[in-house]
């Protein structure tokens, strides 16, 4: 079970950098914010997905960290996927979310049952 966690964390929290620093460098994700009506949180959610990525790879570390991170990943989803359904996106669209809500979720719940 550890192994599976491990992979996990891994898998999350490149994703998540990834997606943190591109809000930076790629004028994409700025318009997709402003697609929703949602320009200025931008930068905040950003920072988050950066913080929930290292919080993480610390979260191997001290378990307190990584349910907090990973809770508040699947939080971030959760509000992305509710936004995607107000703005009339495709399931296809939503996909991402919906899948990283849940391996967040797995996180979380990985990590509250096994120790």
């Amino acid at each position: 079970m550890r192994h599976l966690l491990l992979a996990l964390i891994i898998i999350s929290s490149i994703s998540f950098l990834s997606y943190g620093i591109t809000h930076f460098t790629s004028s994409k994700m700025k318009d997709e914010f402003k697609r929703f009506g949602l320009e200025k949180f931008g930068t905040m959610t950003a920072i988050l997905e950066l913080a929930g990525a290292v919080g993480l790879l610390v979260g191997l570390g001290f378990n307190v960290v990584l349910l907090i991170s990973s809770g508040g990943l699947t939080l971030l989803m959760l509000l992305g996927i509710i936004v995607r359904i107000k703005v009339k996106d495709s399931f296809l669209v939503l996909l991402p979310a919906l899948i990283f809500m849940l391996l967040n979720l797995l996180i979380f719940f990985i990590n509250c049952f096994s120790s």
